[in-house]
């Protein structure tokens, strides 16, 4: 091997403990320059072309006994004896054993050509990496369990250039999901939405429900040319995930386990009660107004914070302790109101595996707890998933294999209902003031601190599930040519109970009295949809002398339905709080919604040797969102690239033994979008209320109506145009690899919000198709992996940047700066 002295210094200390190969030794008897001793193997470890593999380990099989080899590939171990079975690795290269009955040992080590010929899973198929045109990112089993995350969202973080992250409105709250998008944002959201397309083996799915050890391999796709086959739902971008299968041999057992001590992290740290009081006086004297708390309060403020006896409160005239009268009667404490209701917790994961199977049969079953408790130190707040995978896959012939998959996810959260409030409690929690004491001088919870709320009034618990069923057929009716049928199955339940119950504070005379939820009250939500996607296409892949052909053709429709109810009753009699131990004031509401989509597709793939490769596709879509004329669109897209290490000239400049692939390549392709917030734009509707009305008829409140909203018959598709170029590299029998784009992304007809119009219209301007937006910028991605010793490791860098600009919006518009 060939390499820069850099590398030959850091190969002297680089181990592999791959996985058993193929032997291919020659003993080399008679040499002159290696003395042969007893219980001593000595020899030489090459490569294909002859050059030494240094750093390469060499160990006795079930063994302790073992070497490196040196800067010109020798190794000598003592020792040895004859017949002992010596396993020779390196990173990049296929194991080899060989058996040793004395002499010196000449080994060449394979290069290991899974790794030059790994399969990606695309839009419908797969393809080798390094016939990629478009720019697709993958990560495998291996980065995903590594992490002892609570989701795959987690888990994915920092492992994709150009794929961002946010924290949802809840921060850190247990239901509280992150959101992300690939390479920036693609709308305002003023009248539409893009999200990237997630897919479970095929079918749309929740990365946040799916368990973490049951996947195989992900593929992020970035640009429009990897993701057009996708059409209408893959403007922003594409996830594909596909789950592990059962293999064929013995059946595997494992359980793997995760226990884990959660703490705040960057909370805030609150002035102690002294240096509040202190800054409220400045504070005071600055405004005008004097100070508030006099010298002698202040040194009662100080002398509490080291002695808890002389914390006290004040009688107001009211006969309740005073808490926020500016006024010398103030109490006297320091509460650290953060760490009074926040603290740490603990979290377990447990998940059970089966796998195995012979040739025609192979199965994989898995169950997964993971168990959360949250941070708040006087409420229950806990999530709880269960889940559950059983994927089957049989051989019912020679030409044709069925597989099932089923993936059963229950998550149930718990909160009190006081912290269902938008996060005002949050909110509240960081204005408290600190010389107030969390118990009164009666010994009960002062209302101010809301703990009687979280302990007595009232639960919000959620529960969610969700059942998939995948049913696939792969029929292969001669070599070359497969045909697909997927039926894809998905239901979402989701209960939700919320219960408000009386809570009371205690006056000076400790006597109750109502603090909160006067009324109380119980509703009770549900929600329930039904997903079915049927997917069926076809491929035909030919080779003709070194000319390599592909050509798919497909259907794809999905269907989706969804119905809510919503009931609410107040007056909580007695016993459990349910709908049917309340009394008064009933309320109720539901409905019904769908939207259908349909399109078909192609997609045509052509490479020579390897070296100058081409992809272009075509998608035909179809929305139920947009009138007939506007409803079927075409969404194009190209990519070519240039594998220049596949080249003659590589070879002659002695280049294939360092650089293995050097990839440019670039593509175009135009999007759509049919995610509009109304799933029924272009239908004018009626507002009603139920007994809404401001006056009474017969002594009652009749039912009201409103004008019907204005809409826009020209409604249609948003549409993106993305064009790209980039650079993949691998290094080192692909030890460094890595991938560069540079793209820009136009959207063009972008749903936003109307010009204004004259208030005597009487109605709402309706949204149409009057932005457009551009988004552009760069990533970059570098992987690093290798072995010391019996060592593994691996390092990722990743770095994107991207901008975006509204390039055309109604000049006289005054909604826009609400959204952007």
């Amino acid at each position: 091997m060939k390499t820069s002295s850099y590398l030959i210094r850091l190969g002297l200390l680089m181990v592999c403990s791959a996985p058993v190969g193929l032997p291919l030794a020659t003993p080399v008897f008679g040499s002159t320059h290696v003395v042969q001793q007893v219980n001593k193997c000595t020899g030489v470890v090459i490569d294909a072309l002859g050059e030494p593999v240094i750093g390469a380990a060499v160990m006795v099989k079930g063994g302790t006994i073992g070497g490196v080899t040196d800067i010109d590939g020798n190794f000598a171990i003592d020792g040895v004896k004859s017949g002992d079975v010596l396993q020779i690795s390196f990173v990049g290269y296929k194991t080899q054993e060989v058996v040793w009955k004395g002499g010196v040992l000449k080994i060449t080590l394979e290069e290991d050509s899974q790794l030059l010929n790994e399969v990606v899973v695309v839009g419908f198929g797969t393809q080798k990496k390094v016939n990629l045109t478009g720019a697709v990112s993958t990560v495998d089993s291996k980065t995903i369990s590594s992490r002892p995350v609570n989701s795959v969202v987690d888990a994915l973080q920092g492992t994709v250039a150009g794929m961002n992250f946010s924290t949802g409105s809840g921060g850190g709250a247990l239901n509280s999901n992150k959101s992300f998008n690939i390479r920036g944002t693609g709308t305002i959201g003023a009248g539409s939405s893009v999200t990237p397309l997630v897919l479970i083996d095929g079918m749309e799915g929740d990365l946040n429900a799916l368990n973490p050890q049951d996947i195989d391999n992900i593929s992020v796709l970035k640009d429009a040319s990897a993701s057009s086959i996708y059409g209408s739902r893959a403007a922003g971008g594409v996830i594909l995930v596909t789950t592990k299968s059962g293999k064929e041999g013995k059946t595997t057992i494992n359980y793997n386990n995760s226990f884990r001590f959660n703490s705040p992290l960057n909370m805030p740290e609150m002035m102690d009660s002294y240096t509040w009081a202190n800054y409220m006086n400045t504070a005071s004297i600055n405004s005008g107004a004097g100070v508030w708390f006099s010298e002698s309060k202040l040194q009662q403020i100080k002398d509490a914070q080291t002695n808890p006896n002389a914390q006290t409160m004040f009688r107001n005239t009211n006969n309740r302790w005073e808490v926020w009268d500016a006024t010398d009667i103030l109490p006297v404490g320091n509460t650290d109101w953060l760490k009074e209701h926040f603290g740490n917790s603990f979290s377990q994961e447990h998940t059970l595996s089966v796998t195995g199977g012979s040739e025609k049969l192979k199965y994989y079953f898995s169950a997964n707890y993971l168990g959360q408790d949250g941070i708040m130190r006087h409420a229950d707040d806990n999530k709880q998933r269960y889940a559950v995978t059983s994927k089957v896959s049989a051989e019912l012939a020679k030409w044709i294999t069925m597989t099932y998959n089923m993936r059963f996810t229950r998550t149930d959260y718990n909160q009190p209902s006081y912290t269902n409030d938008g996060g005002l409690f949050y909110h509240n929690v960081c204005r408290y003031w600190p010389i107030v004491p969390a118990i009164d001088p009666n010994g009960h919870y002062v209302p101010e601190s809301f703990i009687e709320e979280l302990q007595h009034g009232g639960d919000y618990k959620d529960q969610t599930d969700i059942t998939a069923h995948q049913l696939s057929f792969r029929i292969t009716p001669l070599e070359g040519w497969v045909i697909n049928a997927e039926l894809n199955y998905r239901i979402n339940n989701r209960n939700l109970h919320q219960d408000w119950q009386t809570t009371y504070g205690y006056n000076c005379d400790n006597e109750p009295y109502v603090t909160s939820n006067a009324n109380s009250a119980v509703q009770e939500y549900n929600f329930k949809s039904n997903y079915f996607n049927p997917n069926i296409f076809t491929e035909y892949a030919r080779s003709i002398m070194d000319h390599n052909f592909k050509v798919m053709v497909g259907f794809q429709s999905e269907w989706f339905r969804q119905r809510t109810i919503t009931a609410q009753q107040y007056g909580i009699l007695s016993g459990l709080p349910t709908l049917g131990t309340t009394s008064k004031n009933p309320k109720v509401s539901g409905g019904y919604d769908k939207w259908t989509t349909a399109g078909f597709f192609g997609r045509l793939n052509y490479d020579y040797k390897g070296r100058y490769l081409f992809e272009a596709n075509i998608r035909y879509d179809g929305s139920s969102r947009f009138l007939a004329d506007n409803r079927w669109n075409w969404f194009p897209s190209f990519s070519a690239g240039w594998n220049v290490a596949q080249e003659k000239f590589w070879e002659n400049w002695n280049m294939t033994d360092k650089i293995n692939t050097l990839k440019l390549r670039a593509s175009w392709g135009e999007l759509g979008n049919q995610n509009t917030d109304n799933w029924y734009p272009f239908y004018p509707t009626i507002g009603f209320s139920q007994q809404g009305g401001g006056w009474l008829v017969n002594g009652e409140k009749p039912n009201t109506a409103s004008e019907p909203a204005l809409v826009s018959a020209l409604l249609t598709w948003e549409r993106s145009r993305t064009w790209e170029i980039g650079l993949d590299w691998g290094a080192f029998n692909n030890r460094l690899t890595g991938s560069f784009g540079y793209f820009q992304r136009k959207t063009y007809d972008m749903v936003g919000p109307a010009k204004d119009l004259p208030d005597v219209l009487g109605a709402a301007e309706p949204k149409v198709n009057n932005l457009d937006m551009t988004s552009k910028g760069w990533d970059l991605q570098i992987s690093w992996r290798d072995q010391i010793e019996d060592f593994r490791y691996g390092v990722s860098f990743t770095l994107s940047d991207n901008t975006v600009t509204i390039d055309k919006y109604p000049n006289d518009s005054k909604q826009l700066n609400k959204y952007y």
